[in-house]
């Protein structure tokens, strides 16, 4: 019986994945990886040029993104199918070879394949490569750090409601807002509530060829891509500088 080897990508960057990923990568045989109907998918740009020739490429493709309400029925329905039928396609050609699942980030953290993880623990021998959270990726883009001495963090979906956002927001010290793109009015509105704005980043494409980091106040909130986080630094306990 083969395995199923997931491998954390990292943020964006090829030159940021992990020597234990890279190597699943250029020895895979079979790949799988997400992405929306129509598109490349990011997991595959990040392994551009290093799969090996002949290796098997499975594309797993959502049946919705945004055309439906992310917390209707009928998406959690149309998306438990897919990871249903993906699971069980998986499972059955892990019983004659290796499948190398590549995900962008980390794929512990908010990552797809926890769903898949979660409907084959039980039967299929799973091995997991940590990555470099996209989160991380983008702090560092700033070129400031995201907390400092007892600073709490809050990571936030900006698919929260307004209210939600806001609560969260005036209460933690620094902030990572993912899940941004249409949510992007509502985000700023619940930072300005919070008095927040003033302190918060765009970055858009971190550690990508197109990387942008911006304050968010000067972004026009149209122009938001899926691609991008909101950040707060903390201004936490910190030594002072010695004059």
């Amino acid at each position: 019986m083969g395995r199923i080897i997931c491998a954390g990508l990292g943020p964006g960057d090829p030159d940021l994945m992990s020597v234990k990923a890279r190597r699943a990568v250029e020895a895979a045989t079979t790949v799988a990886y997400f992405r929306k109907a129509g598109r490349a998918g990011q997991a595959r740009r990040i392994v551009q040029g290093l799969l090996p020739p002949g290796a098997i490429e499975l594309a797993m493709e959502y049946p919705v993104t945004t055309e439906l309400a992310f917390d209707s029925a009928a998406y959690n329905a149309a998306l438990a199918r897919f990871y249903d039928d993906w699971a069980n396609r998986l499972r059955q050609l892990s019983r004659t070879c290796d499948i190398v699942v590549l995900c962008e980030g980390d794929p512990f953290f908010y990552g797809s394949f926890m769903h898949l993880y979660s409907r084959l623990r039980a039967d299929v021998p799973i091995e997991i490569i940590p990555g470099i959270t996209g989160m991380s990726g983008c702090w560092t883009a700033t070129g400031e750090p995201i907390t400092w001495g007892d600073d709490v963090l809050a990571v936030l979906m900006g698919t929260l409601s307004e209210a939600d956002l806001v609560a969260q927001m005036s209460r933690a010290d620094a902030l990572v807002v993912m899940k941004t793109g249409r949510n992007m009015p509502k985000i700023r509105r619940a930072l300005e509530r919070a008095g927040r704005l003033d302190a918060a980043w765009l970055v858009e494409a971190g550690t990508m060829p197109a990387q942008r980091v911006a304050r968010l106040a000067e972004v026009n909130p149209d122009q938001c891509p899926y691609f991008s986080i909101v950040l707060v630094h903390g201004q936490g306990r910190r030594p002072e500088i010695a004059e």
